[in-house]
């Protein structure tokens, strides 16, 4: 196996493991609709806001698992995780929450790093590059 298709197979593994999350969460999110809204409003989000937050994650997570403008849905999915962690879990004081908010912040850099190496060889932004021009 040559560098280049394990590289290739390594993106796509951490592809399918970076966007499993996101997309379990943003298809819970729809079978609890209003349970999540509820705790959004607790948190001081605006509850209308939770179906662009199922399409962040279940759509950025389908992107990113087919490989499908990876690099915007990678940064987007960096920025959701940054905002999330900041309005959700930032409780100093609290350790569980400080763990799950350094987690989102770690999922972040995994996703920033993505945007920038794209999604390599096995992915519809490798096709749809081989067959344009």
């Amino acid at each position: 196996m040559t560098n280049s298709i394990l590289c290739d197979s390594t993106k796509l593994l951490g592809r399918v493991l970076m966007s499993w999350m996101f997309i379990a969460a943003g298809w819970s999110k729809i079978g609890g609709y209003e349970g999540t809204q509820a705790y959004m409003e607790s948190a001081g989000v605006a509850g209308w806001l939770l179906p662009l937050v199922i399409v962040a994650e279940l759509g950025g997570g389908l992107a990113v698992l087919f490989g499908f403008l990876t690099r915007w849905a990678a940064l987007g999915l960096a920025l959701f995780s940054v905002a999330s962690a900041l309005l959700f879990h930032y409780v100093p004081g609290d350790q569980a929450q400080m763990i799950s908010f350094m987690k989102n912040i770690t999922i972040a850099g995994g996703f920033l790093i993505l945007s920038c190496t794209g999604a390599g060889r096995f992915s519809v932004d490798h096709m749809f590059s081989r067959t344009s021009g």
